[in-house]
């Protein structure tokens, strides 16, 4: 099929040092935020005086913000402290029932696939040529279970190193307020990304080490050996569908609680140390927003590498053993390191931040900037990895495809992600009229806000779909579920600027918080909330570049679980995948309720403490008393472990059901089921629980003449508004954004499991 610019060996030094490179940057960037010292007489030593950038001169900040107070600093790195404390122990609470389902699932994953040949250790007749012998079934058990572990292992790593980062961020993004907002944009900016470059290297890193071992066992079965490395993707994501839901509920149960009861009933500012439940919202942005976003990240880049990874091994690339071409998703996942690298650059050293208006166009440049960088990244990584023509397995058929179509492939997925990203913003963002048109139909009370809110979330899925739709179209024309799976990794290809612009958000709220609690000026305030505010939005991009990924990746799954369980055709028409379907697209549905009623439960009993401290503690609303802050973390923990288990298992245990009693042509159903109706759910609910929330802010800012006339905080339109964005909390952090993680997960657990299912399934219909 011709030979590849690049040689094998190239293609094996390529990978890791770009990896490598990736970590170095971030270690780079974590030293450049350590150098804001967290100790009176704070700010940069090499800034002590005299004019500082961004047009202001740090002395008369200092002096004009009471910043030399040293009580505010030592209240900041208090606070920072507080918040780390009831971070860490949250997560340390949720891996242990965590770590407990990973052992219990690996070891069924074991014993499902051991099963299929009754744990014989002799050669079988591979897959897909019967001709030739493959390694047992027992060893795709056993190498399985093993990168099973190692993605779930991965995936709580980086949301955990996620969240230590974040933590170690949000205070020093307040005290850098202190010299303008360009200061402090860059510190929470560069916390970001060092999270960002962390993950997509050490996931990158880690799936390229395995490969490289199971190969040492696998030699040339590369069939075998792909199939194994999809357990990698099963980790990853069954540990981010915990880690998003157990986090979601944890955040919102604090922050609804802390919200009606402070701003509607007591009237006190958001983030008012008076408030027993400030601590736990500013943890619960730690755990769900950063440690659950981290992981659900590191779960769609996982899968759809593995997605590739499979339908490559049965392609020409695998049967003629031509290394780079197979290790060609690795290799745009490689150039996409380097090119967020250069794209980051642009934030923090090229260009500076002066004013606030300048924080939202500077954090869209980078998803332009990325894209644009990596259009021709992946335009040389094509050109340099993969032959000029070869075939690609295309349901039993071998497919040919030119290497100008696969560059296609990646770029629609590429480009679809950035115009997700851009429609998302419009529809969340303040700046435009869908979030003015929610603000202004608070005139007339919150029922209309919530009218206004939810109309605006369904239309928002309609570009998004389009972009899917298309992007799916011409991505299988070419080059067929191999083609999905390329596009799937197109849209994650610059996943480390994705997520530094995702981790941005809860560092500057958690900034803002910290201001609040610690009593610095309403200017300082001002500079925090307008980079929070500059988060939300971006934070709303994030959401969607995640729900986009997800709906490719889970095609790509589905694709390889169809081909791998041998089925010929899903018909709609067979009454086996006409109930899968309508159970499919019912799941969703019950996910969601499961997890808003999780919320909302959880909210409730946040709502009477917090109630409670208000009328019993003597001095509290004077400020005179503290609050018992340690009760609410509490009720946020233990809500969010008890309530994380039902949905979790909805998910992990629907495919094994319905694979075991009803046959892998029902599992087809419910895989393509879930898929349909969980895209639309997750855009909408994502995109009208962030509508509301900064339809709030647009009020509380009065930075414009209609915001005024809406305004100012403790009005009846300003309450109408946070009740909105009360009722949107649940929904745009805790179900829209783990229903792209259902989706993808019951993806790759039906392929995982495949070989089992297509021997074993099926017991109801054999009787």
């Amino acid at each position: 099929m011709g030979a590849t610019i690049l040689p094998d060996l190239g293609a094996e030094i390529l990978i890791p040092l770009c990896a490598v490179i990736g970590i170095a940057f971030s270690l780079v960037q974590w030293m450049y935020v350590s150098q804001v010292k967290l100790s009176p007489g704070g700010g940069r030593d090499s800034n002590s005086g005299g004019a500082g950038k961004n047009g202001y001169n740090d002395y008369l900040i200092e002096e004009e913000e009471g910043g030399n107070d040293h009580n505010v600093v030592l209240r900041c790195a208090e606070i920072q402290t507080a918040i780390s404390e009831g971070a860490t122990s949250f997560l340390f609470t949720e891996y242990k029932y965590v770590g407990a389902f990973m052992v219990a699932f690996a070891i069924l994953i074991f014993l499902f696939l051991g099963s299929v040949e009754g744990f014989s250790t002799s050669g079988r007749a591979c897959t897909y040529d019967q001709t030739k012998i493959c390694k047992p079934a027992l060893a795709t058990a056993i190498f399985s279970t093993v990168s099973f572990l190692l993605g779930a292992i991965t995936s709580v790593v980086s949301g955990f190193l996620g969240m230590k980062i974040a933590t170690y961020a949000n205070a020093r993004t307040t005290l850098e307020a202190r010299k303008g907002v360009g200061k402090a944009f860059i510190t929470a900016f560069r916390s970001g990304a060092v999270m960002g470059f962390l993950l997509a290297s050490s996931g990158l890193l880690v799936l390229y080490i395995a490969i490289n071992l199971f190969k040492l066992y696998y030699g040339d079965d590369w069939g075998g050996l792909f199939e194994a490395i999809t357990g990698y993707g099963l980790g990853g994501s069954s540990m981010a569908l915990f880690g998003r839901v157990g986090g979601g509920i944890y955040t919102k149960a604090a922050d609804v609680g802390a919200d009606l009861v402070g701003k509607v009933e007591r009237n006190i500012p958001e983030d008012d140390p008076r408030n027993p439940a400030v601590i736990a919202d500013n943890v619960g942005d730690n755990v769900g927003d950063i440690a659950g976003m981290g992981s659900d990240l590191f779960g769609s880049y996982a899968e759809s590498s593995c997605a590739a990874l499979v339908v490559a091994s049965i392609s020409s690339f695998g049967i003629n053993h031509e290394l780079t071409a197979m290790l060609y998703p690795l290799i745009v996942s490689s150039i996409g390191i380097l090119v967020c690298l250069l794209t980051t650059l642009f934030a923090t050293d090229f260009f500076e931040i002066k004013a606030v208006k300048e924080i939202e166009p500077a954090l869209k440049k980078q998803l332009i900037i990325s894209t644009v960088l990596m259009t021709v990244g992946v335009a040389i990584a094509t050109w340099i990895s993969v032959p000029s023509s070869f075939t690609i397995f295309n349901f039993g058929t071998q497919k040919v495809v030119k290497s100008w179509q696969l560059f296609l492939c990646v770029g629609v997925g590429l480009w679809a992600g950035l115009i997700i990203g851009f429609v998302t913003e419009y529809y969340t963002s303040n700046a435009y009229s869908p979030v003015q048109d929610v603000a202004d139909s608070c005139r007339t009370g919150a029922a209309t806000n919530v009218i206004f809110g939810l109309a605006l979330g369904y239309k928002s899925v309609i570009i998004p779909i389009f972009a899917i739709a298309v992007s799916i179209f011409v991505s299988f024309s070419f080059a067929a579920m191999y083609g999905i799976a390329v596009a799937a990794l197109g849209m994650l290809s610059t996943i480390a600027t994705g997520l530094a612009i995702d981790a941005y958000g809860p560092i500057s709220d958690n900034a803002g918080g910290i201001a609040e609690m610690a009593g610095m000026s309403h200017r300082i305030r001002e500079r925090t909330d307008a980079l929070d505010a500059a988060g939300n939005t971006t934070a709303a991009i994030g959401k969607g570049f995640a729900i986009g990924s997800a709906a490719l990746v889970s095609l790509a799954l589905f694709g390889a679980f169809v081909s791998r369980a041998g089925i010929e055709t899903v018909d709609v028409l067979t009454p086996k995948v006409i109930i899968g379907l309508l159970v499919g697209a019912m799941l969703p549905y019950w996910f969601s309720a499961m997890t808003m009623k999780s919320v909302g439960s959880a909210a409730l009993k946040m709502v009477e403490e917090v109630r409670r401290q208000f009328n019993t503690i003597p001095g509290l609303m004077e400020g005179t008393a503290k609050p018992d802050y340690a009760t609410c973390v509490k009720i946020s923990t233990d809500a969010s472990i008890k309530e994380m288990i039902p949905p979790g298992a909805l998910v992990m245990l629907t495919p094994l059901i319905v694979g075991i009693f009803f046959g892998v042509e029902t599992l087809a159903g419910v895989l393509a089921g879930s898929l349909v109706s969980g895209v639309q759910i997750a855009i909408s609910a994502s995109n009208t629980g962030g509508a509301w929330d900064n339809a709030k802010k647009y009020i509380e800012a009065g930075a414009s003449e209609h915001a005024r006339t809406l305004g100012p905080k403790g009005s009846e339109c300003h309450k109408a508004a946070v009740i909105g964005d009360t009722i949107g909390d649940p929904l745009k952090d805790t179900s829209g954004p783990s229903l792209n993680i259902l989706i993808k997960l019951m993806a790759v657990e039906s392929l995982v499991f495949a070989p089992f299912f297509a021997t074993h399934g099926g017991l109801l219909f054999k009787i």
